[in-house]
């Protein structure tokens, strides 16, 4: 979701972007990453690839720290031989959502599952590997061309008249769109470093659930219930929404016009085909 949209973002910003799928790329193959930065000569080097299968990470922490965690470092030294930009994209469960508040740069990471401790992971590496970086957390990404939460609530009501939904974990759901712009607004400067850069305001699964139906007019009633109820591998944290404390932090629009976007772009899509 996206790498797509930060290559649509990057060719309207006028940027010269050349992007590769997993078959194509293997962040875990550092000789295979030093041969194409050699052969392509970047500037900046975005890394969108990850292992987002958060409960499946818990059975194999391995698989997904190779990528998540030392796949990330691979791709930072490969464009340190470049002397090009890396920008990793991270995730708010670094945290165990125990602040309370929306979180800053500065505070504390606490991951709570395995999935983030293979991005903390990744975070650390890429900062170790290459001087020029950008780390930029953001939450609960949804986009067109990848399975995402809306998408997810969309196709369960086309069968069921109600859904249950966790109401005990509270995030700042994330258009990849809107992120997109904002990254390729980031690799423009040179403020290195941790950027938290997720969508305005905050809400529970169970209000965003709620949202999605209401600006899609899908009839479908939303049961509130416990993360201890829904009885999830992982654990995740209980307040995760992200905020920057940066003096020039890129800001995105609120998770409500982010959803309005992603539906939006949704119907027109659906439209074309």
């Amino acid at each position: 979701m996206l790498g797509r949209d930060v290559m649509l973002a990057a060719g309207n910003a006028g940027h010269d972007i050349v992007g590769y799928g997993r078959a194509e790329l293997d962040v875990t193959d550092p000789a295979a990453l030093e041969r194409k930065f050699d052969l392509e000569r970047p500037d900046v080097v975005i890394n969108c690839a990850a292992w987002t299968d958060v409960d499946g990470a818990e059975e194999a922490e391995e698989a997904a720290f190779a990528i998540n965690g030392s796949g990330a470092g691979h791709v930072a030294a490969a464009a340190a031989t470049q002397e090009a930009t890396v920008l990793h994209v991270s995730t708010d469960y670094v945290f165990d959502g125990a602040k309370g508040a929306p979180y800053v740069e500065s505070d504390q990471p606490a991951p709570l599952s395995a999935y983030g401790r293979t991005k903390l992971a990744g975070e650390e590496a890429v900062a170790a590997a290459n001087k020029r970086n950008f780390i930029v957390r953001s939450v609960g990404l949804f986009g067109i061309g990848g399975r995402n939460f809306v998408e997810t609530m969309l196709q369960l009501a086309e069968t069921r008249n109600e859904v249950a939904v966790v109401r005990d974990q509270v995030g700042s759901p994330t258009y990849t769109w809107h992120l997109a712009y904002g990254i390729v607004r980031l690799i423009e400067g040179i403020e290195y470093g941790i950027h938290h850069m997720a969508a305005a305001g905050q809400c529970s699964w169970y209000e965003f659930a709620r949202e999605i139906f209401e600006q899609s007019n899908v009839e479908c009633k939303v049961l509130s219930i416990t993360s201890e109820e829904f009885g999830a591998a992982a654990p995740r944290p209980a307040f995760s929404a992200l905020t920057s404390q940066r003096e020039h932090a890129i800001r995105l629009p609120d998770w409500q016009d982010g959803l309005a976007g992603y539906l939006a772009q949704r119907k027109a899509q659906e439209g074309t085909e």
